[in-house]
């Protein structure tokens, strides 16, 4: 659960610019925000709790830092100090905006903003100077392709609960290079999806993340009766425990019954590419059924790290136009690849061929997969997502753009609607305990998939680890060793 953090001593640079303008911290919950050194905050917030003056304030206040540690940048002799301002759409970002450009101009500041959002700008320059000491950008997550031609020394995600997972892992990766920082400021709604992991996974304060909760009742410009407001007990009694919680309090409400429960969105998304010197990994879960997904999910084994770093998750589609798709793919042209397909089905014949035929035929791919025991199947996936206790690295990591796998983890919206959010849970009671020992066998295909890859070249338990098969070409087929071959029940293409 995210937790309030201690209040921290806001930095003198900050606190005197805060002086000039009039601004001072509601109360502790702000002061601790501002006073934060980390990388990385996100800040739940509730209704009305002023999460975006807050947001602002964080930009005015990192911004000496920013200058100090950053040399021949934003002085007005060289480059300028570039912000970012994203949003799921640009009018996410105009209360942040205008915050800003009222602060640069009560401290007396020449100030150029452009008159629309879509997009933005903020420039300062002063007279005397040949260039901008800063520029801070509008940036839409309905975009994404504008989110990787530039650097930001610091980026303000706003509403974050509404920017998709894949835009976060791209605005991830563009500080990066900077070592700049960011900043996650929304609104829970329901708890589910990357943000509200983010937040727990961040709520210790460990290393260089952050997270708090700015409840309501801490703007008492708005609520000058704190926690006691008769408007805050007003809508705490008229509204459900959740409801309250997570809209007014700016609690996370965990969901129940979700199946890989480790999953973490700042430790298992990642801006993985495809490097075409390693052996390319083909994990499929074929879905039968019109609502169903048919998953291949493309992986590689990097350094002791499974890196999802592509996947097609379709429906209607047949085997054989699923192959076309990715006979498509840049990585399709490796020369060493691995097939493993659902051992449950692909061997059996639901028209004229099966998909371990029909992949045999059009792809020159032998499908390898074993049976897989549910629990214990599950059971092995999970311990890819656990963090290593020493070095604290994950033993997996996906590509944000992985929509449909990150959906089945809770992280990201359903793929084929783009509204709702469909995990992969356990079956639940009423009361929405957790019942039986099985899960839902719905929106699970990329996971399953997984499993079948995880099960077939590393075995159920550490114990009993495999390495990953060696899959050669002989006169432009795929061949396997007829040891693995004949474990999988099939045998080998020579």
């Amino acid at each position: 659960m995210v937790t309030t953090r201690t209040r921290s001593e806001i930095p003198a640079a900050a606190a005197a610019l805060y002086d000039q303008i009039g601004f001072k911290p509601t109360g502790p919950e702000q002061a601790g925000i501002l006073g934060s050194r980390k990388r990385f905050i996100g800040v739940s917030g509730g209704w009305g709790a002023g999460k975006s003056r807050v947001a602002s304030a964080v930009w005015l206040g990192r911004w000496p830092d920013d200058m100090a540690s950053n040399k021949g940048v934003g002085d007005g002799n060289g480059p300028p100090l570039l912000y970012w301002l994203c949003g799921d759409d640009y009018s996410q970002t105009s209360e942040e905006f205008n915050y800003i450009v009222r602060d640069l101009e009560d401290l007396g500041f020449p100030v150029r903003a452009s008159g629309r959002l879509d997009p933005g700008y903020i420039e300062l320059k002063l007279p005397d100077e040949r260039y901008p000491r800063l520029r801070i950008e509008t940036k839409s997550g309905q975009d994404p392709g504008r989110l990787g031609r530039q650097r930001p020394h610091g980026i303000i995600i706003c509403e974050a609960g509404l920017v998709s997972a894949d835009v976060y892992g791209r605005l991830n990766g563009r500080v990066a290079a900077t070592r700049g920082w960011m900043v996650l400021v929304g609104t829970l709604e329901g708890s589910v999806g990357w943000y509200p992991q983010l937040l727990d996974a961040w709520a210790s304060g460990y290393g260089d993340s952050q997270s708090f909760e700015l409840p309501t009742w801490t703007n008492v410009h708005l609520y000058p009766g704190g926690r006691q407001d008769t408007e805050i007990l007003r809508m705490e009694r008229e509204n459900s425990d959740d409801f309250f919680m997570e809209r007014i309090a700016g609690k996370r409400v965990p969901p129940r019954g979700l199946v890989v429960r480790e999953f973490r969105a700042d430790l298992h998304i990642r801006e993985v590419v495809f490097d075409p010197n390693q052996p390319l990994h083909l994990w499929e879960d074929p879905g039968y059924g019109k609502d169903s997904a048919h998953a291949l999910l493309a992986v590689q084994w990097v350094g002791g790290q499974l890196r999802v770093f592509d996947e097609i998750y379709e429906r209607g589609l047949t085997t054989q136009e699923i192959i076309r798709a990715a006979q498509r793919r840049e990585w399709w042209k490796v020369s060493i690849k691995r097939l493993v397909s659902d051992p449950h089905y692909k061997d059996q014949h639901h028209s004229t061929h099966s998909v371990s035929e029909i992949w045999l035929s059009e792809a020159g791919l032998v499908a390898g997969g074993e049976r897989v025991a549910s629990g214990p199947g599950i059971e092995r996936l999970r311990t890819y997502f656990k963090p290593d206790p020493i070095t604290g690295v994950s033993g997996i990591v996906i590509a944000p753009h992985c929509q449909g796998l990150l959906s089945e983890l809770g992280a990201a919206l359903d793929p084929f609607d783009n509204k709702s959010f469909h995990p992969w849970k356990w079956r639940e009671a009423k009361d929405g305990s957790v019942i039986g020992d099985e899960p839902l066998d719905q929106y699970n295909h990329a996971c399953k998939a997984l499993i079948y890859g995880i099960v077939y070249n590393f075995g159920y338990t550490y114990a009993q680890e495999r390495r990953v098969a060696t899959v050669l070409y002989r006169g432009g087929q795929a061949w396997q060793s007829p040891k693995r071959a004949e474990r999988a029940g099939h045998g080998a293409r020579r």
